[in-house]
């Protein structure tokens, strides 16, 4: 059953992608309708799962990239979903799908099956740390997707750009509010399970890596007025960190959260 649901969920985002690049050769009115439903569809199929692994494992799905990717996902969604209602744009449409079919085809090589949780991860601060992460990493995709948006709209109008800006900056603001909680809680967890509050573990530098990138555009915004096209070239290069923290480091640099 779960393997029917993942590979629903792919089929429905490479069909989203097929609408998008629709109405982009060809705009139609009856295309735009039809462009979120599958990914409505995809986000009912990945709460099923998600839904599933928790009645069969007794605990949320937080414990592994292969579940991390999922609930990724399906969070990604959600944020979309919100922005979506005052942004309709068909690249950003295509942008999400493309970025949420990349992230499907990656889980798909992950391990998928229910282990009992290692003694690292048996802590209360499992799920505040994960999905904080989840949240956090959430909010930098979509703000991706809208830094693409800005890029190639050479063409729309002042007002246009400065919406799309604004909405960058206010997703990147809640996703550095949250990664902050990520690297706080992973501390104190670090304490606990390791005895040691930061061990320099790939995945712990790279996090900090992440936060310092996004970092450095808040305060280039603040102090340098580093809006436009400089600021959502930042943002995509954010999220390239992001995708090699969560992904580039457990399979070139594997270290403490190898489990992870």
């Amino acid at each position: 059953m779960t393997d029917m649901l993942l590979m629903a969920t792919f089929v429905l985002l490479v069909l989203a992608v097929l609408i998008d690049l629709a109405r982009l050769w060809s705009p139609g009115a009856w295309l735009d309708k039809a462009a979120p439903l599958p990914l409505y569809l995809a986000a009912l199929a990945v709460l099923v799962i998600l839904v599933g692994r928790a009645a069969d494992s007794g605990r949320l799905p937080l414990a592994n990239m292969y579940e991390f990717s999922l609930f990724m996902v399906g969070v990604t969604l959600l944020v979309y979903f919100l922005v979506r209602r005052s942004l309709a744009n068909p690249v950003f449409d295509l942008a999400v799908a493309l970025l949420l079919t990349l992230l499907m085809a990656m889980l798909a090589s992950l391990p998928s099956d229910l282990r009992p949780l290692m003694p690292a991860l048996q802590s209360r601060w499992l799920s505040a740390h994960v999905a904080t992460a989840i949240l956090a990493y959430s909010a930098f995709a979509v703000a991706c997707c809208l830094g693409i948006i800005y890029l190639l709209q050479t063409d729309r109008e002042e007002t246009y750009l400065k919406i799309i800006d604004r909405k960058i900056y206010r997703l990147v603001v809640w996703g550095f509010a949250l990664l902050t909680m990520v690297i706080i809680t992973g501390a104190v967890w670090a304490e606990e399970v390791w005895g040691s509050w930061w061990s320099w573990d790939p995945k712990e530098t790279w996090s900090l890596v992440t936060w310092v990138v996004y970092a450095a555009y808040l305060h280039a915004r603040r102090t340098s007025e580093w809006r436009g096209r400089r600021s959502a070239w930042l943002v995509v290069i954010g999220f390239l960190v992001v995708l090699f923290t969560l992904f580039g480091v457990s399979i070139l640099l594997p270290g403490l959260h190898s489990y992870a």
